[in-house]
């Protein structure tokens, strides 16, 4: 069983303060304009606020010299009726612009990771990525929009109330002061806590996502093994660990909060006896000591907007540590329009025909390359060395070998010999560690990645089959495919029975990784999908491994047919499949040991004869 220290991802670093406001101004900056309208309202909203305690000490006078006080009740009435619109449009507006932020943040970094390096994906947990698009861009929410503003219109608010207080009497500013900044000091001690807690529990959240990922692509397997109870332990100790996180920054959150509050509170106790005191002695008048006091009580709104402007930070910086974490993850370079370093040599290709009779990997209307060569594609890989990490053994160990062209070449060789790297180093996944890996004479470090794939038609070990319908399955990678070039591979890949008696044919959905097709049948969507592609170069790994007999030998047939116009690299261990081959490469911890056709190899290679003679093949014998 996983446990959850196997499923956690490592402990994100925390960014210097510096790196931290420069990610969260990224997120900010296109939206500044409009936040900078949400803060001019709040100015606007708070000014009004900032009227009332005058306006107030105004009505108190005219009441103690018997005057008129209706044209100050009117006042008042429009200030509070004004500022509270104004607050509520300006609220609106940075609402709107915190989901304009994280829609922002999330399609970036979606975009990002879909792009993703294949090492970088296998080094990271897929449910603790995702979790970065769903949970930390929400964190965002407040942080750069809300967060920015409180902290602007609060600090404002309250140097403008410091300063209205200060001309109504100086020694009861000073008595406000020393209390709020004495309490202040818990608020500076919980703001670190905060960050840190939060950010254990975005951790602790990805590690939940992880665990579900994981157990969902093998849900069968986890029912079958009686693992629900163990599987849901493990999940259980990380959402534990996410409360008991988010616990303890909700506590320090809480301590910040009450502490204004406690320092409004103890600030109005001492300037009311104080105060009280000064009257006495005829040092200020009542009104004075009652504006002074609204003004004390206004402070609470700007100082709660500082300090939660503060734990938002916190918040935000902890989120955006974890968003920087996966920006920094290494990406591919998709766009055709160059290759990825300086490019070299191109070998000669073949024609580039069109309609019913051009080769597969013609240019279709919507593929993505629009000047694709047509022609089968050669591989040749010259003394290729390779490992998956700089901490791993090496999986190739000077591989050479050359498939000039249209034709079928099978990788034949023990498990664990690297017959699925060689794709994996095709299809430009991998970078060789050392030699060179041509298609078409050309180094694949040098092809545009898009243009690479787009002439590539690849078949995987376990023929992943997405949500979804049938069709979507099948114009996956060809989404420009015609009904008469659908049907037609259906046919050829013997599907077309199964769409006939599907209810809902070709938009029957398929179920999670295709749940609801056999193992037979989701090859077959693979292949056929594949086909669809019209690739000049067809890699089929173990791709017929799950058939029965019959399909086996119906689409070795349609490979058989394919092969040639187009280059077919098959990786198989059953060697039926692979026996009318033009050549076989024999692959040995790393290494290619033989090449030849099924005949030569049966009598000249000892390993390829005794897996030859195991399979019960009759030209064994």
């Amino acid at each position: 069983m996983t446990t959850a220290s196997d499923a956690s991802t490592t402990d994100t670093p925390r960014l210097p303060a510096r790196e931290t406001f420069r990610a969260l101004y990224r997120h900010f900056r296109p939206h500044r304009w409009t936040v900078a309208i949400g803060a001019v309202l709040a100015l606007l909203g708070s000014a009004s606020g900032l009227l009332q305690p005058l306006a107030a000490k105004a009505l108190v006078d005219r009441l103690g010299a018997g005057e008129s006080i209706d044209g100050i009740l009117l006042v008042l009435t429009a200030l509070v009726v004004l500022g509270t619109v104004v607050h509520a449009f300006g609220a609106y507006v940075l609402e709107r612009t915190a989901e304009s932020v994280v829609l922002a943040a999330r399609r970036t970094l979606i975009g990002r990771l879909l792009r993703l390096r294949i090492p970088e994906v296998e080094r990271t947990q897929p449910g603790d990525l995702m979790s970065r698009v769903t949970s930390d861009t929400t964190l965002l929410r407040a942080v750069t929009t809300q967060s920015i503003v409180s902290a602007v219109t609060g600090s404002l608010a309250t140097a403008a109330a410091l300063v209205m207080m200060a001309v109504m009497d100086a020694v009861l500013l000073g008595v406000t002061v020393g209390v709020i900044l004495l309490i202040g000091g818990a608020v500076a001690l919980a703001m670190p806590r905060i960050a840190r807690s939060t950010q254990r529990a975005q951790e602790a959240v990805g590690e939940i996502s992880t665990v579900l990922e994981r157990a969902f692509g093998a849900f069968r397997t986890v029912k079958a093994s009686g693992a629900e109870e163990r599987e849901a332990a493990v999940v259980d100790e990380a959402a534990r660990r996410a409360w008991r996180y988010g616990v303890r920054s909700a506590k320090w959150q809480s301590v910040a909060g009450s502490s204004v509050g406690l320092a409004v509170q103890v600030s109005f106790l001492a300037v009311l006896g104080i105060g009280g005191a000064r009257v006495a002695s005829g040092a200020i008048s009542v009104s004075t000591l009652m504006a002074f006091l609204l003004y004390l009580f206004y402070l609470i709104e700007p100082v709660t907007e500082l300090v939660e402007a503060a734990s938002q930070y916190q918040v935000g910086s902890a989120a955006v540590a974890r968003i920087a974490e996966a920006e920094r993850l290494e990406t591919e370079e998709l766009s055709p329009a160059g290759p990825r370093r300086q490019a070299g040599p191109v070998g000669p290709v073949g024609p580039d025909r069109s309609g019913p009779g051009r080769p597969l990997g013609a240019e279709r209307p919507g593929s993505q390359v629009a000047d694709a060569p047509g022609g089968a594609a050669s591989v040749r890989f010259e003394d290729v060395a390779f490992r998956y990490r700089d901490d791993l053994p090496y999986v190739h160990h000077g591989v050479t070998f050359e498939v000039p062209g249209a034709g079928m070449t099978a990788f034949v060789g023990p498990s664990g010999a690297g017959k699925t790297t060689v794709f994996g180093l095709v299809e430009g996944f991998y970078e060789a560690t050392g030699g060179r890996v041509l298609v078409d004479g050309r180094d694949v470090r040098d092809w545009p990645l898009a243009e690479l794939r787009a002439a590539i038609g690849y078949v995987e070990q376990d023929a992943p089959v997405l949500a979804g319908t049938l069709r979507e399955n099948l114009v996956f990678a060809a989404p420009g495919a015609t009904e008469d070039e659908i049907r037609d591979v259906l046919v050829r890949a013997r599907l077309d029975a199964l769409v006939d008696r599907l209810p809902d044919g070709l938009e029957t959905v398929v179920g999670h990784r295709g749940s609801k097709l056999s193992g037979g049948e989701r090859q077959r969507v693979a292949i056929a999908r594949a086909l669809l592609r019209r690739p000049r170069l067809l890699l089929l790994d173990e791709a017929t491994s799950q058939l029965d007999a019959v399909n086996e030998l119906a689409l070795r047939d349609v490979v058989a047919e394919v092969a040639r116009e187009v280059t077919v690299l098959v990786v198989a261990h059953r060697l039926s499949t692979v026996t009318l081959a033009d050549r076989i490469v024999v692959m040995d911890a790393g290494r290619v040991r033989a090449v030849g056709t099924h005949a030569e190899l049966v009598a000249e290679d000892p390993l390829y004869g005794e897996l030859a003679a195991t399979q019960f093949l009759s030209s064994a014998r």
